[in-house]
């Protein structure tokens, strides 16, 4: 038997041969049908790896609260002086500090002070106030020198910490360590930090998800002793421009939660939600609860809608190839008609003609999968390569091991199930009539 196979096998290669081109047009619908899967899946997948990269960046267990502006009136912003007061408040920090299951909380008062270092600024920097928790939470972690600590905070020391953006900025040629930066300008209050530490760059996109949640750029962070923020620049922040007055008063700008359980995450978001509602007569205008893990659950639904449309549509090729290996085969079948007479006349049964058919089939299919496999990696690797040298930008792609094996193993079914019939046709020929046959 196995040499009869091996026989059927050989046969069936040198008839593939003997029509190269008619060979390889008949494989350019799985090659391309798994080539499509392929590419699609990945791209899918690599949605879902920058999705979990940014959850290791801001905690698969974390959940932040932030304080946002509520909607105005017409009449309240036509108003050339005014004074708003909005956001969390201490009261709602010991609130939230009673919820079971959490390991860390930590709060945190941006200033929105200027940053200013001799004659050069930083506009985009953000003066922060927070605790020695907020680098083992949010995953900051330190290029060189050291963090504050408990003590730094419990003395309200002049100390800070640079992100690594706005280390670049205001310290381009010189080591930031141990120099001075100045938070808040000259005719108000300010106060003069000693730069002790210098972060690594978290690589979140300023574009990603991760910062529309975040709403600022870590990396544009200076981060110093909530105590002493608390003390020089209390609650009240003040805003002049010219023919107005605003002055705001937030006495907390975020609070950072840590669950003890990545499964408690998504309830406890919703526990602290509704403790908030509760003190805000159920209007939340002016707080934003928000788990990074959401990223994550919005990139796996996209995906499965992703890769459920393009599978299918990649489909389609696959079974528009498939068409073209029966069309083809038929047509070998009416070609080789003498062929298959003289076989049976020389005692070749039905089942070794349907064999030698899907074996030849089956070879199409495969072959076609392989060269398929071979074109959607390459392209895979370089769509990512491409998009940056023409856009820019990032496109994070991700080869799924599963979308390989099922696109060589459908496009295997595929050669037998659209071969069967002309095998099956063919072995049912009539001896007498197939020897007559031109």
């Amino acid at each position: 038997m196995l040499n009869f196979l091996l026989e059927t096998f050989r046969l069936g290669l040198k008839n593939l041969r003997l029509h190269k081109l008619r060979s390889l047009l008949t494989a350019l619908g799985i090659i391309f049908g798994v080539a499509a899967v392929i590419i699609m899946v990945a791209i899918g997948e690599g949605t879902k790896q920058a999705a979990l990269e940014q959850i290791r960046q801001l905690g698969a267990n974390n959940i932040l609260i932030r304080s946002i502006r509520p909607p105005e009136s017409t009449e309240a912003t036509g108003r050339t002086s005014r004074v708003l007061e909005y956001g969390l408040k201490r009261v709602d920090l010991e609130r939230l500090k009673t919820i079971q299951g959490l390991s860390s909380i930590v709060p945190l008062k941006d200033t929105e002070q200027k940053v200013v270092v001799g004659d050069k600024s930083a506009p985009a920097a953000a003066a922060i106030g927070t605790t020695p928790d907020v680098f083992r939470i949010i995953n900051l972690r330190l290029a060189r020198g050291k963090l504050f600590t408990q003590v730094h905070y419990d003395r309200a020391e002049a100390v800070c910490v640079l992100g690594a953006k706005v280390a670049d900025q205001l310290f381009p040629y010189q080591d930031p360590l141990n120099q001075t930066v100045q938070v808040g300008t000259s005719g108000t209050t300010t106060i003069v930090l000693t730069v002790i530490g210098v972060l690594e760059p978290t690589g979140l996109r300023v574009d990603s998800q991760g910062a529309a949640i975040m709403q600022r750029d870590l990396d544009q962070g200076i981060y110093f002793p909530l105590t002493l923020a608390q003390a020089t620049f209390g609650d009240a922040i003040m805003r002049r421009m010219a023919g107005s007055f605003e002055r705001k008063n937030i006495e907390v700008s975020e609070v950072w939660m840590r669950a003890d359980r990545v499964e408690d995450v998504e309830q406890i978001a919703s526990i602290a939600q509704n403790l908030l509602a509760i003190s805000r007569r159920g209007q939340l205008t002016d707080v934003d609860v928000k788990a990074p893990i959401e990223i994550l659950r919005n990139a796996e639904r996209l995906n499965r809608m992703f890769n459920f449309i393009m599978v299918g549509i990649a489909s389609f090729s696959l079974v528009v190839g498939g068409i073209g290996i029966m069309n083809i085969m038929l047509a070998t079948v009416t070609e080789r008609t003498r062929e298959i007479g003289i076989r049976r006349a020389l005692g070749a049964k039905r089942k070794h003609i349907t064999l030698q058919f899907l074996i030849e089939t089956t070879v199409i299919s495969l072959t076609g999968g392989m060269i398929g496999i071979l074109l959607g990696g390459v392209v895979a690797q370089a769509l990512p390569v491409i998009v940056s040298k023409l856009g820019g930008g990032t496109y994070p792609t991700s080869i799924a091991m599963w979308s390989v094996i099922g696109s060589f193993v459908v496009s295997g079914a595929i050669g037998i199930g659209f071969g069967l019939y002309p095998a099956v046709k063919a072995a049912y020929m009539d001896p007498i009539e197939a020897l007559r046959s031109e």
